[in-house]
């Protein structure tokens, strides 16, 4: 058992821990949540020994180990992958070692009949033994598992590690912690460089992992699958969950509802006596009841409740100027780096309003068709944007972009038209950059505040379409809330990368797949894609297997239905898109008013009156609606997978 006693944290005049107290047992699943600059990061330093607190101490058991993927790393230079991997297990490399001495001296020696020369047959023995029980023997074998696991290639197991950006860095990183198998295994952020692929393949991989896991994430859907215990950090004070992210959430309301109920009672009950012992000093004959009702209220327990960090994002998109109907035109485009081929003939057509998710595994070229699309980085082939587009670009690294030198205020003066600039500290204050926050230096920013920053800059003028990619690295999860939001409302046209499943849930009408240098489109969003391809995780689809739907196959005899005309199946399958999207547009559209309705009825204040009434008899026609909208859809869906189906035989 981990325990943190007493744990005192302060920065200047800010309190960080406040004399904070918990235990992690053996096998523990932990959520660490918080705001950014919360204390999250701190705490995890703290179990780590990284760093000292100002008062508390930490005590684990003797002899245990701790591994910690921390968001500071940098791996030495003059390894391969595999090399830097294989690094960390220096007990395994020194039995390695030892076994390579005692052979050789086996086989050089020639005093056959002594003692000595027996004795190294025993020791070869025990050192094999411990080798075995340690996994020496299948330790590559297990880091190559888990280097594919997390996106690497067998090719990418001899190449240098500098040769890799930061995000693969950080997978080989991981890689070390999860072959060390520690008792405590501390994950600061682990899903921000990965794709959804290696996400999932991380959460499979936890599910068998021994050891107690303690983990920061601002994914929701990471949190719920691995974890079981959540603990909050909130102005220096802890609160501890036994449930995963989405019931912490529901048991934190009921918990300030409960405690924001008990202290109103509590009030109500200390103003009674407060009034009667008013109204009984004056009075000789009252005077001891008062005295009574005054040593009642010394020995009352007063109710505090817990202050709350209720900052939030203030975030709206302006109205979008009206573009041409065709967004983006993508035609016959190809893109290669030296002699890598990342995106081989590929097209794509974007029409004004949609809202489109690129996902797929790093590297297979999204941020570079989103980069290409807009100009930034040249290739082959056709691509360009329609008319009167208007574009605000968000880049996987814009929060690192920003000027570290400028203050908060100088860096969105940089990039604001004249007419806004009166209304600049009204901006940043709705991105919570209030009073002398605006006079911060860029550097002493957390990355959720940088990214925070640039998203306010990026919001100045209106725009037409929206090119966000990994929007969410930075954030913590209400800011992720506000943005999606925010998104959601935008009326303008959309492309987003991002590996965030819940972030992308319900954001979407369509998702473009990148594997193998090519696109392929899902009409739906992420949770859609992943139904759609009878899928839980996406390592089966880069691995190619096939996947079972008796649905559409063809009975034993049937005929197959023949094939249209190439203009007439072109025509049909646009409308048929076409209807899929406007049936999904108009179910979302009545799945809203189903729920406003609810809302109303399940509202027992609100019974009896008109609007309740009214709402009654609404909801009624909506279900009625949503199930006409759900049976076109299906006949349209339907039609459209057959149609491609023998489009294909």
């Amino acid at each position: 058992m981990l325990n943190i006693n007493n744990v005192f944290v302060k920065y200047g005049d800010r309190t960080i821990l406040d004399k904070i107290s918990l235990s992690i047992n053996e096998g523990d699943r932990v959520g660490l949540v918080g705001l950014n600059g919360a204390g999250k990061s701190t705490l995890l330093k703290i179990m780590a020994v990284e760093i000292s607190p100002h008062s508390g101490d930490v005590v684990r058991p003797k002899g245990s180990s701790i591994g910690f993927l921390h968001q500071d790393m940098i791996l030495p230079k003059g390894r391969t992958v595999l090399e830097e991997t294989l690094s960390v297990l220096s007990e395994v490399k020194e039995l390695e070692k030892q076994i390579e001495q005692i052979n050789d001296q086996i086989e050089t020696r020639t005093d056959y009949e002594s003692q000595s020369y027996l004795n190294l047959f025993n020791e070869l023995d025990d050192l094999n033994e411990k080798y075995r029980i340690s996994g020496g023997q299948n330790i590559q074998v297990d880091a190559e598992k888990i280097l594919m696991g997390l996106g690497f290639t067998p090719n990418d197991f001899i190449r240098p590690t500098d040769e890799f950006s930061g995000g693969w860095q950080m997978r080989i990183e991981l890689t070390k912690m999860l072959l060390l198998r520690p008792d405590y295994l501390l994950l600061d952020e682990p899903t921000n460089h990965l794709d959804i692929e290696s996400i999932i393949w991380l959460e499979q991989f936890l599910e068998t992992f021994v050891g107690a896991v303690i983990v920061i994430s601002h994914d929701k859907t990471f949190l719920d699958n691995v974890t079981k215990r959540t603990i909050e950090i909130e102005l220096g004070k802890i609160y501890d969950y036994k449930a995963n992210y989405s019931k912490f959430i529901h048991l934190q309301k009921e918990r300030r509802v409960l405690q924001q109920n008990a202290f109103d009672n509590q009030q109500r009950e200390i103003a009674k006596k407060e009034q009667l012992i008013e109204r009984f000093r004056a009075k000789a004959n009252k005077a001891k009841m008062a005295q009574s009702l005054i040593k009642e209220l010394g020995r009352m327990d007063k109710i505090e409740l817990d202050n709350v960090n209720s900052g939030k994002m203030k975030l709206s998109f302006p109205l979008s100027p009206r573009s041409g109907e065709i967004v983006v035109e993508v035609k016959g485009l190809s893109k290669s780096y030296a002699n890598h081929n990342v995106l081989n003939n590929v097209d794509l057509e974007i029409i004004r309003g949609e809202k489109i998710a690129f996902v797929g595994k790093n590297g297979e070229g999204k941020s570079t068709l989103s980069k290409i699309i807009l100009g930034h980085i040249p290739a082959t082939g056709i691509a360009k944007l329609g008319y009167n587009i208007k574009v605000g670009y968000y880049a996987q690294n814009q929060a690192e972009t920003l000027d570290p030198k400028l203050t908060v205020l100088e860096t969105i003066e940089q990039v604001s038209p004249e007419d806004m600039r009166t209304k600049l500290r009204s901006i940043l204050g709705s991105f919570l950059f209030s009073g002398e926050d605006v006079e911060k230096k860029v550097f002493v920013l957390s990355g959720g505040e940088r990214a925070r920053l640039a998203l306010a800059c990026m919001m100045l003028r209106p725009i037409n379409l929206l090119v966000l990619d990994e929007p969410t690295n930075h954030l913590d999860i209400r800011s992720k809330e506000v943005l999606k939001d925010a998104i959601k409302r935008y009326d303008g046209t959309l492309i987003i990368v991002s590996h965030d499943r819940d972030f992308l849930d319900g954001l979407t009408e369509k998702v473009i797949e990148f594997n193998n240098k090519k696109l392929k489109t899902y009409l739906g969003d992420v949770q859609y894609f992943l139904e759609k391809r009878a899928l839980d995780n996406f390592r089966e689809v880069s691995l190619g297997k096939k996947i079972n739907n008796t649905k559409n196959t063809i009975p034993k005899g049937e005929k197959k239905k023949p094939k249209l005309e190439e203009k007439e199946y072109q025509q049909r399958l646009r409308q048929l898109r076409k209807d899929v999207q406007n049936a999904e547009r108009k179910i979302n559209r009545l799945e809203e008013d189903l729920k406003k309705y609810e809302s109303i009825i399940s509202d027992m204040s609100k019974y009896g009156t008109i609007e309740y009434d009214t709402a009654i008899s609404k909801h009624m026609e909506t279900k009625n609606k949503l199930s006409l909208a759900m049976e076109k859809w299906e006949n349209a869906e339907n039609e459209l997978e057959e149609m491609i189906q023998n489009k294909n035989r």
